[in-house]
């Protein structure tokens, strides 16, 4: 929140508008890699599965995200499936940002295959942090189609939510200095309060450490795109959120939630929930909310979207 006396943050949001709109060569460069089989992961249950998660990790992270998760639900009949993202994980480009239309596409081409291999099997499509963000643009009124959406703490710190001046500062630092890298060493900021999970994810190979500022505005976008088509977003969707996440404000996402049709959507608040709601001590909980979604139950602590309340 800004807390600068009124007067002098409108002088300078103007300021900070004014120069992004002199600005025209601020872009991010994207750098896609096509039809390159994607790294993956599955974890199945023995027989026919019940249903299909497809599952989407967040920025900087593997496939290997879910893997504690995609173990339980494949022993209640789930089968899970992760792959890198490009940009991430093993990919060729690991590290470089491929842009959001490029990110969505991959989406789209392993749900089409995922439905001819398994037709008459419920798909559904769970995104975690920027994985949620990459699932809203794919699947607010485009792509093929799937039974529902599950977003985990979604990476939607955009639009109007973020600073103008940050905004400013980040796009023409990404601009003149797109390989320049940053880290999130000395910020104080905790993902989970799981530290086996910190320890793992820091000790696995494929986690990005340092990350180009080019990547970091690139990501910036698709948030920006994730808030402008969250309305248009038709088709079941569970939000889980924590108050405790201190990666993307509550406030934030409850303001993108806001944004989501209530007739379709439900969201649930955990108030000892952090960022990385499926690996945090209680875990265990936010797992047994979306296998009980999956089974068409909603979440003893589930609120409509646009009104969800802590429990």
């Amino acid at each position: 929140m800004d807390r600068s006396p009124p007067l002098a943050a409108a002088v300078r949001h103007f300021i900070a508008l004014a120069i992004l709109a002199l600005l025209p060569a601020c872009g991010v460069a994207y750098h896609p890699i096509g039809d390159f089989d994607r790294p993956g992961i599955v974890h199945a249950p023995e027989g026919r599965p019940e249903a299909i998660v497809l599952a989407l990790h967040g920025f900087n992270d593997s496939r290997h995200a879910f893997d504690w998760f995609a173990e339980f639900a494949a022993e209640r009949g789930y089968r899970v499936e992760a792959f890198d993202q490009q940009g991430f994980g093993t990919n060729p480009n690991r590290g470089l940002w491929p842009g959001k239309a490029a990110l969505a596409a991959d989406v789209w081409r392993r749900v089409a295959e995922l439905r001819e291999q398994w037709p008459d099997t419920p798909l559904y499509v769970l995104g975690e942090s920027m994985g949620a963000a990459v699932a809203t643009v794919a699947f607010a009124g485009d792509g093929p189609s799937v039974d529902g959406l599950i977003m985990v703490a979604p990476a939607v710190w955009g639009g109007p939510a973020l600073n103008p001046l940050y905004r400013v500062v980040l796009m023409t630092a990404a601009s003149l200095m797109p390989r320049n890298e940053v880290t999130g060493r000395g910020l104080g900021i905790r993902a989970t309060d799981n530290d086996e999970a910190l320890i793992a994810l820091g000790r696995n190979p494929l986690t990005i450490l340092k990350t180009r500022l080019d990547a970091v505005a690139g990501l910036v976008q698709l948030m920006d795109a994730a808030v402008a088509r969250a309305p248009d977003l038709d088709l079941p969707t569970l939000v889980l959120m924590g108050e405790r996440d201190e990666i993307i404000p509550p406030t934030v996402m409850a303001g993108f939630v806001e944004r989501l049709d209530p007739a379709q959507c439900t969201a649930v608040i955990y108030p000892d929930g952090w960022h990385l709601l499926l690996r945090d001590l209680q875990r265990e909980r936010v797992w047994n909310d979306i296998v009980a979604w999956l089974e068409g139950e909603l979440p003893a602590a589930a609120e409509p979207c646009g009104g969800a309340r802590s429990n």
